[in-house]
């Protein structure tokens, strides 16, 4: 008897784990990466530049004062870099 009952359990066991992996849904297929991310950026350093400036520019933008008008010309001047930077880039196309 206890060995019948112990052949019934296993049966059940493994029609459970069966049963469970088969109804279990797969995981979603990874999306293609972009083409343009499965390139490396073209000019590192002046993309790299472009972000330094912004993050500059945002800072000055929330400093505590203007430092003696000086904040405004910088402003200008980190405008005009991004500017000239963001045309190196377009330029290259």
């Amino acid at each position: 008897m206890k060995t019948r009952l112990l052949c019934l359990f296993g049966v059940v066991a493994i029609a459970f784990a069966l049963s469970s992996s088969v109804t279990t849904p797969a995981a979603p297929a990874p999306k293609p990466a972009p083409a343009a991310a499965a390139a490396p950026a073209s000019h590192p350093e002046i993309r790299d530049a472009l972000e330094a400036l912004r993050k500059a520019k945002f800072r000055m933008e929330h400093a505590a004062h203007d430092f003696g008008g000086h904040r405004e010309d910088a402003l200008k001047a980190t405008d005009e870099a991004i500017r000239q930077l963001q045309v190196c880039l377009q330029f290259d196309r």
